[in-house]
């Protein structure tokens, strides 16, 4: 924990900023979708998000910075949640492909490692999966 945590709140500040780009890539390819709204307020609830913190974020969703962070824990976790947001609907967009890339460098990984995760995300995501993957996943404990 840095001695931003735990003297201004850096924490909550994280959240916030990982909340709004959670907004973001709702919003990047048009209105939120029904299945994107209910994602979002579990997101809130899961992130101590209160009421008035996620009606401010919804009105204006670019006005909190994304923290980078050291973990490479988080900053899976954290893409993760935005690659749940994107395939609420089913599909992912050339807007929601760029913002995933940008999101992923501004957490913190360099444009290759960026690369790679995206992409291999998006065959998880999207069913892509092969055989071998698919049977690592069925035998991991």
């Amino acid at each position: 924990m840095s001695l931003e945590d735990l003297f201004s709140g850096g924490s909550h500040k994280r959240k916030l900023g990982h909340f709004s780009a959670l907004v973001n890539v709702a919003l990047v390819d048009g209105p939120m979708t029904p299945e994107e709204e209910f994602l979002l307020l579990r997101f809130a609830r899961k992130l101590d998000i209160n009421e008035l913190e996620y009606n401010e974020i919804l009105k204006n969703p670019k006005k909190y910075p994304v923290f980078p962070t050291h973990s490479q824990e988080i900053r899976l976790k954290q893409l993760h949640d935005i690659f749940r947001i994107v395939y609420s609907n089913k599909e992912l967009d050339e807007e929601e492909a760029a913002f995933l890339n940008r999101y992923a460098i501004v957490l913190g990984f360099n444009e290759t490692e960026a690369k790679r995760i995206i992409d291999r995300s998006i065959e998880i995501f999207s069913g892509g999966l092969n055989f071998y993957d698919y049977e690592y996943l069925l035998n991991k404990k």
